[in-house]
């Protein structure tokens, strides 16, 4: 589907470093842990990719809700958002990323759960593929997946992230560590 559309962006710090958001009228559609001209630039080529424009406008105010809400999660006063987000992604990523909203805050499933869960038990690796494939972690929950042993395995910003924020909704959850 062909769509133009002006994205909004903001920049905000976190205990994670500083993070950069982005949304549609629609909604929030992404949001990276980094900021500055390497991560505009990075958001400016996806911007082109599914928009077919590359017209930005750093705008704190059109993102100040969602500002709020992660300033409320990270001070352990939100457990969940009630942003309004724009998904952009295949129907089978789209999928997968609302069973990751199902999941509770402060607990965590497998890989193999959510594929069991969206009807496709044997769709582990492509449910991995859609949870690398997010473009708004934290608020669409990828770091609540881990290895069906355990363990944490891959995540976009980090398994460090995914640890803290692991830890932060109370999971007391540690990465295994290698001998």
């Amino acid at each position: 589907m062909t769509r133009l559309s002006n994205l909004y962006y903001s920049e905000m710090d976190t205990p994670l470093g500083m993070i950069t958001l982005a949304r549609t009228k629609k909604g929030l559609c992404w949001l990276e842990f980094n900021q500055g001209e390497s991560v505009l630039h990075m958001l400016e080529r996806w911007s082109r990719k599914h928009f077919l424009t590359d017209q930005m406008q750093q705008d704190d105010q059109a993102l100040q809700d969602i500002r709020d809400q992660l300033d409320q999660y990270f001070a352990g006063q939100r457990k969940q958002f009630d942003c309004e987000i724009d998904l952009i992604g295949t129907p089978f990523q789209k999928l997968v990323w609302q069973a990751l909203l199902e999941i509770p805050f402060g607990e965590y499933r497998s890989y193999k759960d959510i594929a069991q869960a969206i009807g496709a038990p044997k769709a582990v690796r492509a449910v991995g593929g859609a949870n690398n494939k997010n473009n708004i972690p934290i608020i669409i929950p990828c770091h609540r997946v881990i290895g069906t042993n355990g363990s944490l395995v891959g995540y976009g910003g980090g398994l460090h992230i995914k640890e803290y924020l692991l830890n932060l909704e109370g999971t007391e959850y540690k990465a295994k560590k290698k001998a």
